[in-house]
């Protein structure tokens, strides 16, 4: 619909993916108790496919996989989520597909999926309600808090008329900061190569040449894709042979030098199933220490208020597994562990003294802050020793992964995810983004483990070398080159006439790609925190600096204070995100109901 506004209610929906899906099914599931039967105008834009959106489009390479096994993916909401609505269950993806569901599907079976759970949704509107898909992206939003909204598109001169707006945008590209056009400039003069944070899927990497080394900055899930688009994306191949897992090469392919703050790949998926009695979470850091925090004046710093009781959560969760699965690797009886570590306080020494009692081999007990620092104070005599103990490390890495002796590692994994639970019921009164997000993902969002055998086959074929940890990239002007050394190896560089930074845009409302954003920014009205759109974490509502949450905006995702952590729901365990969902769709249905919000809009709006 454009034009002339008319008397219908109507809601415009900014990005159809999969959170733009995910709001869409809650509004039909509440659509009939809070809704009625009374007429609706639903718009849906984005210039991606509505389900699958740009992330998980069914076009493009198949060589790409998730990053979650088939069964831990699901859409539809559970007993377990706490929601007002209705629930309405639905099959994981490895039932709908029909797949094993501990493996790890391509991008593109996902999409699919995503676009049936879309067309299902659909499929549960009433017939009242008038859904129009506009293939294309929202540029500007207008109107007054007090009148109906109106959405400009790239295509068709007359705005959409919105009585509520829901900004489900995604994953954020971002304009590049000084550094990145600084690179970018360098390269121009000296005709190298400089390719910038970005989404691999949607990079060119054509111009990058078979045999000559490459810089590449960044050892998270964005280097797995571009290793592996350069690589079998260029038609290597692996190969079984005596138990080890062989890559053939191709000779297309470049010489990829990586390197990272860590210096190292973020840590295999776990590979076996958590059974037995899992940990009681949360403990340390639930409701009561949040609404503490909450209570508060001023800002929280993460590291001074928040890392002390996230600390003694990962490590309860750890012991908790240890003690009940394990107790054979402890010398003190569980109830006696549990209550001393329940009264140690989390700022002081009493929780390592205990730990260095109770636990004799160091192997099994866990600091949070080394595990964040793998490769701190290691140093190597040569290149070659350097890739011998990275491999070392990946491989060791690769089996603790895949033993369910060592499953507090599955406990604290489960930890992760509850703690960015409860850090979304902070908003925007902790930044919880940059090093946090990092953090959580190194721990628990890491590749499939298979992903890391072929990294070791790459680096045995000479394919990847490593660079080491707290890597440095300088631009030689007077060599021409760009230049890459590690913390591991001093004083020996890497030259090379390309540099890949694989790794995504930081997720900021005031840098993005994104017009619809950066105009809002612009307008200086919204709350931003840590560079995310701050909302209002009982429903979604974007809050603006002087006036608080906009009664007609909505925002949900990675790009808002109230980010769910993982980018997928697995079955059973509460689903944020759905309860996000939930509560916003709840809001704007009843704010719809309230049958004032279809205020004319102002000419000069």
């Amino acid at each position: 619909m454009s034009g002339p506004a008319t008397d219908t209610a109507s809601v415009v929906i900014v990005g159809a993916g999969p959170r733009g899906t995910g709001f869409l099914e809650r509004l039909a599931a509440n659509l009939p108790e809070l809704y009625g039967d009374e007429p609706l105008d639903l718009h849906l834009v984005d210039p991606y496919p509505p389900g699958p959106g740009r992330i998980w489009r069914t076009a493009q390479s198949p060589l790409l996989w998730m990053n979650s096994r088939a069964e831990d993916v699901t859409m539809f909401t559970d007993e377990t989520v706490r929601l007002d609505g209705p629930v309405r269950p639905g099959p994981t993806l490895a039932d709908w597909a029909g797949i094993e569901g501990r493996g790890f599907p391509t991008r593109p079976r996902q999409g699919a999926y995503l676009r049936w759970v879309y067309e299902r949704a659909l499929a549960a509107l009433p017939d009242t309600v008038t859904v129009h898909e506009h293939r294309t992206s929202a540029l500007r939003i207008g109107g007054p808090r007090d009148g109906r909204q109106r959405v400009w598109l790239e295509t068709g001169a007359e705005p959409l008329h919105a009585d509520v707006v829901v900004l489900t945008v995604g994953h954020l590209g971002a304009e590049p900061d000084p550094e990145q056009r600084s690179l970018t400039a360098f390269a121009a003069r000296h005709r190298l190569l400089h390719i910038p944070p970005g989404f691999t899927a949607d990079t060119d990497l054509s111009a990058l040449p078979a045999g000559e080394p490459v810089l590449v900055r960044g050892f998270g899930l964005a280097f797995v894709d571009l290793a592996v688009l350069l690589t079998e994306g260029r038609g290597g191949r692996y190969e079984e042979r005596g138990g080890d897992l062989v890559y053939v090469p191709s000779g297309r392919e470049p010489v990829l030098y990586v390197g990272s703050r860590r210096g190292v790949p973020y840590h295999a998926k776990i590979g076996y199933v958590l059974d037995g009695e899992a940990p009681p979470l949360p403990r340390f850091f639930g409701s009561e220490q949040t609404d503490a925090l909450l209570g508060r004046d001023g800002p929280l710093d993460l590291r001074r208020d928040l890392w002390p009781h996230i600390r003694k959560e990962l490590g309860w969760a750890h012991y908790h597994r240890l003690f009940t699965a394990h107790p054979e690797r402890t010398s003190l009886p569980w109830d006696a562990f549990e209550k001393a570590y329940a009264q140690a306080s989390p700022h002081g020494p009493e929780i390592a003294a205990l730990v260095a009692d109770a636990v004799p081999d160091t192997a099994d007990r866990i600091d949070p802050d080394a595990l964040d620092h793998p490769l701190d104070g290691v140093r190597y005599g040569s290149a070659q020793e350097l890739q011998d103990g990275l491999r070392d490390y990946i491989a060791e890495d690769l089996t603790r992964r895949n033993d369910p002796d060592r499953s507090p590692d599955a406990a604290v994994f489960a930890a992760l995810l509850s703690v960015y639970g409860q850090l979304a019921r902070l908003g925007d009164r902790v930044d919880t983004d940059g090093w946090w997000h990092g953090f959580f993902s190194y721990l628990a969002s890491g590749p499939p483990g298979p992903r890391l055998r072929q990294l070791l086959a790459l680096s045995r074929a000479g394919i990847v070398r490593f660079l080491g940890p707290r890597v440095t990239v300088e631009a030689d002007e007077g060599r021409g080159v760009f230049r890459a050394a590690s913390a591991a190896l001093p004083g020996e560089w890497t030259e090379a006439r390309a540099l890949v930074e694989a790794r995504l845009p930081d997720p900021t409302v005031e840098h993005t790609d994104s017009p619809l954003l950066r105009a809002l920014h612009e307008d200086g009205a919204l709350a931003t925190a840590g560079g995310l759109l701050v909302v209002d974490p009982a429903d979604g509502r974007v809050v603006e600096r002087e006036e608080g949450p906009h009664p007609r905006r909505f925002a949900l995702g990675p790009h808002t204070t109230a980010r769910a952590g993982a980018a997928f729901t697995r079955p059973r365990t509460g689903g944020l995100a759905f309860g996000q969902n939930d509560a916003a769709a709840r809001a704007a249905l009843a704010f719809l109901r309230e049958g004032s919000c279809r205020l004319p809009v102002p000419l000069s709006a």
